[in-house]
């Protein structure tokens, strides 16, 4: 009994080590770099819009949901990354993975939210994106291609960061 305790362990342990080592959880895959970002439909502002009506614009794709703390500390430097880039045809859009309409709302309220925004509570658009984890960003360049993916809690507005976008928002 013992044995297979131990050996349960092991094997555990090693699922975890293999999660963080696969590629898909490395900051910046490069597999997914040039490849055109995954198509999706949403509303802003009652309007029905495409990804695609975004050809031309540098997009940060950023999926967070309310519950994810990662996600209340990331949301101030999107919201000042949204005043940086919108001037040179950036845009954060954000996909919040919330079932629930007023906790979707709240923290829109309560963090300032001056980025749009759209609740996805199907997670249809993450499944696509093959989002795992809260908060997940994708950098969309203006041709709809990947540029970089970033897991985690991000300094958007300063820093690699934003000198990467600064880079994409230079090519016209």
């Amino acid at each position: 009994m013992r044995n297979a305790i131990n050996g349960l362990v092991l094997v555990s342990a090693a699922g975890v080590l293999w999660l963080f080592f696969m590629p898909l959880y490395r900051q910046g895959e490069p597999t997914l770099a040039g490849k055109t970002a995954p198509a999706f439909s949403f509303t802003l502002d009652g309007k029905p819009m495409q990804l695609a009506d975004m050809h031309g614009k540098v997009v940060v794709l950023n999926f967070w949901a309310s519950w994810c703390p990662p996600c209340v500390e990331e949301t101030p430097s999107l919201n000042r990354l949204q005043a940086q880039i919108a001037p040179q045809g950036g845009v954060v859009l954000a996909v919040s993975e919330d079932d629930s309409e007023p906790n979707y709302q709240k923290f829109l309220r309560d963090q300032n939210v001056n980025f749009p925004t759209w609740r996805d509570p199907e997670q249809k658009v993450n499944l696509a994106y093959g989002t795992t984890i809260f908060p997940e960003t994708y950098i969309i360049d203006r041709d709809g291609k990947i540029a970089r993916k970033v897991i985690g809690p991000q300094e958007w507005d300063r820093g690699e960061n934003y000198a990467f976008l600064e880079s994409l928002l230079q090519k016209q």
